[in-house]
């Protein structure tokens, strides 16, 4: 196969009609691109997935990172996970307090512990202990995201408003990677944690696939999530496209709805979901840059 390259990422499924999205787009489209040339100039899939994560956590466009918004007991908490489909191996947080890149965190699980995932006080303390920068007092760290109305933060968990920021990519050597970051559902319980920081689950990637998902995390954990599609490309043979279909209306069948992004050895993107729109956008040796909201 001639050597390609691709990035994908996405700001997360559901999009409301009556707002506008054209700041998401011109980022989604600007990270892409940027991305893509950082993969045709040989950086790995696995650092620019961490790479794009981080800047959409530090935009405070998207439900992650700086636009994250509190549970119910006013505390912002993190959910945040990374894999390395070379290894393959993955690093994960979850419910993690007190840090500027909740992506940085799961890499350095990843890189620096033995452990998949970390949780609550053990991953801050982590996170702390390892250097990385912490959010403290800062009182101009947060910003409601793009398309979130300040009533939707009141919402209970049971709202279902949520949001999550992902990507997938595949380098010149031929290597798979994904990465994905939440704060997770408005209103929610303190201690709640979704299907993004579980390898399996809202975060995948091996020799032949990425995937990263978004929305209600608990119909995508029951439905078998990113595992499940990986499943039915290895074992039943199915194309991705069919495999994420396949694992999204399992996910419909449950009452949830949502979206996920995938690449696989081909370098072509894979798009799938079952919600009002998902926030995309991709570029590659093979794909001129795109990127949509609907």
């Amino acid at each position: 196969m001639t050597e390609r390259w691709t990035l994908v990422v996405h700001g997360g499924a559901g999009v409301n009609p009556s707002r506008d999205y054209a700041d998401v787009e011109t980022d989604l489209l600007a990270l892409a691109t940027e991305g893509a040339a950082r993969l045709q100039g040989g950086v790995s899939a696995v650092d620019t997935v961490q790479w794009a994560v981080a800047r959409m956590e530090a935009s405070g466009l998207y439900v992650a990172g700086r636009g994250s918004a509190p549970n119910r007991a006013g505390i912002v908490e993190f959910d945040a996970a990374i894999m390395d489909g070379a290894g393959p191996r993955a690093g994960a947080v979850a419910a993690i307090q007190d840090v500027r890149s909740p992506i940085a965190a799961a890499r350095a699980v990843m890189d620096l512990t033995p452990h998949v995932l970390l949780a609550g006080e053990g991953a801050t303390a982590f996170a702390r202990e390892s250097g990385l920068d912490q959010i403290g007092n800062d009182p101009d760290f947060f910003r409601l995201a793009v398309g979130v109305e300040p009533h939707e933060l009141e919402a209970e968990g049971d709202a279902l408003a949520h949001g999550t920021v992902g990507a997938v990519a595949l380098d010149r050597a031929g290597r798979l990677a994904a990465a994905t970051s939440t704060g997770g559902l408005f209103g929610k319980r303190p201690g709640r944690v979704g299907d993004t920081p579980l390898p399996g689950a809202g975060t995948w990637a091996d020799a032949d696939i990425a995937i990263s998902c978004t929305g209600v995390g608990e119909h995508f954990i029951l439905a078998g999530g990113a595992g499940d599609m990986a499943a039915r490309i290895r074992y039943a043979g199915l194309p991705a496209k069919d495999a994420a279909e396949a694992m999204l209306a399992r996910v419909a069948a449950l009452g949830g709805d949502g979206g996920l992004i995938a690449l696989g050895r081909d370098g072509v993107p894979v798009f799938a979901w079952n919600s009002r729109g998902l926030k995309r956008a991709a570029a590659g040796s093979h794909v001129a840059p795109l990127v949509s909201v609907t």
